[in-house]
């Protein structure tokens, strides 16, 4: 192999030192991160599963075509359209998902505007208002948010999702060679075969899903598109009813684009705001969730546990990311196969899940510490506290989200929202985007 690379701790790898069959193991390990979230969400909405899987990948490839290939990021199935598709389609029904499609559709073209302004006005102009003291406990609080799915899959058997866990933890700190930069996928081997042995029902639920399932089968469904929609003569009424209740739900998701990509930057520790810039990864998100929509998929989002995936292995190659999205194109086409691994033990997702999640908070941590961020300043005190309780105490609550008429804001939103107001208007703001000194809330990305 060549040189390897070294930032901080650790070897840093690259293709050049990986070589083609150990870089397309770690685009399996990517695939396999994003699988068990990414089909939740058709699971839960009643879009197709083969359909989503196939713009995740085309999107994810969309993506790194329009960032310039530089960015390590993969686009699965976004979480915070759920309550748009519900109000939409409140029992998956056929007929109105496509109605719902349409409105995230649009949605996607909010990302364009967004990044147009910033285009126009420049990064540093809209990056003062996401200083660290911001988007580090927003990365924290995602971490955190998630983590609750997670528990809630290892109850499901906790000797399962113990053992995926040990395993993640023993190849990530003991493995050598490519059992150490692989510990997700090897912990999803080793747990499903654990689950195989000692849960009869498991076994006996994967053997009756694969066996039902065709080698082949095409994923896109025309009544299920937005084409098929307009064809079939749409509603007007419930266009416009859709796109009210669905398209202000982007404000959120596009701050949380923003928190995403900081801990992408921070993960990396490379600037990915300023090269290749963020209207250029907002533009990527954006045209890649209006596609994704069109076709009845569901909203694409920049994915977390990719990034937990990426904070493990030390492999930032946006190649490994493009050879999942491959993959996941390819398994499109496979019902069987999706079927396997779409009944991969809840256990498994939830042990597996748990160190994904954590890795995320940690890069909020790191984020916040890294920068130097003041917690003896009151105003940063204030800001950090308000997002991380507001974050996690809607996100906890019985009802999940702040309901403002039809539209329903997640937690994460609502945090987002208040902690960029409060960061905007409380004074004592010093902030400097690129800025080589260190302020109470400045930044300073490592390239």
């Amino acid at each position: 192999m060549g040189k390897e690379k070294t930032v901080n701790e650790g070897p840093i790898y690259d293709a050049r030192t990986l070589g083609t069959s150990k870089m397309l193991i770690l685009g399996l390990q990517h695939m396999f991160a994003m699988f068990g979230a990414t089909v939740l969400v058709p699971a839960l909405t009643g879009l197709d599963v083969a359909t989503t899987l196939l713009f995740a990948g085309l999107g994810t490839l969309l993506f790194h075509l329009l960032t310039k290939r530089m960015v390590p990021a993969f686009l699965g199935s976004s979480f915070a359209y759920l309550a748009g598709y519900s109000a939409i389609a409140p029992n998956g029904e056929a007929e109105l998902l496509p109605y719902a499609c349409f409105a995230v559709a649009v949605s996607g073209l909010m990302y364009v505007i967004l990044a147009a302004i910033i285009k126009g006005v420049g990064v540093n102009r809209v990056m003062r208002f996401f200083p660290p003291i911001v988007t580090g406990p927003i990365i924290i609080a995602i971490g955190l948010i998630l983590s609750s799915s997670a528990i809630d899959n290892c109850s499901a058997n906790p000797l399962v999702s113990i053992v995926a866990i040990l395993v993640v933890i023993i190849c990530n700190m003991w493995g050598k060679g490519m059992i150490k930069i692989i510990p997700i996928l090897v912990g999803v081997v080793a747990s499903y075969l654990v689950s195989m042995i000692v849960d009869p029902a498991s076994r006996a639920t994967v053997a009756q899903t694969v066996a039902q399932a065709d080698w082949i089968g095409i994923p896109i469904h025309k009544d299920a598109t937005v084409f098929g929609l307009f064809m079939n003569g749409a509603d007007t009424g419930k266009l416009i009813t859709a796109c009210i209740t669905i398209v202000p739900l982007a404000i959120a998701t596009m701050m949380e684009h923003i928190g995403d990509i900081c801990a992408i930057s921070s993960t990396v520790e490379k600037n990915f705001l300023v090269n290749p810039g963020l209207h250029r990864t907002l533009m990527g998100d954006g045209l890649a969730t209006t596609m994704a929509s069109l076709f009845g998929a569901p909203a694409n989002t920049t994915y977390g546990e990719n990034t937990g995936v990426l904070a493990l292995s030390k492999v930032y190659d946006p190649k490994v990311i493009r050879l999942a999205a491959l993959f996941a194109i390819i398994l499109s086409f496979c019902p069987k196969f999706a079927a396997l691994v779409t009944a991969m033990p809840a256990a498994t997702i939830g042990g597996v899940s748990l160190v994904l999640y954590g890795m995320i908070s940690a890069v909020g941590v790191r984020n916040v510490v890294e920068n130097q961020v003041d917690f003896t300043n009151t105003r940063n005190v204030v800001i950090g506290a308000l997002i991380l309780v507001l974050g996690l105490g809607i996100a906890t609550s019985s009802e999940g989200a702040v309901h403002i008429g039809s539209v329903s804001l997640s937690g994460l939103a609502v945090a987002s929202v208040v902690g960029i107001v409060l960061n905007a208007i409380l004074p004592g703001k010093d902030y400097q985007f690129q800025h080589e000194s260190q302020g109470a809330t400045s930044v300073n990305f490592k390239v």
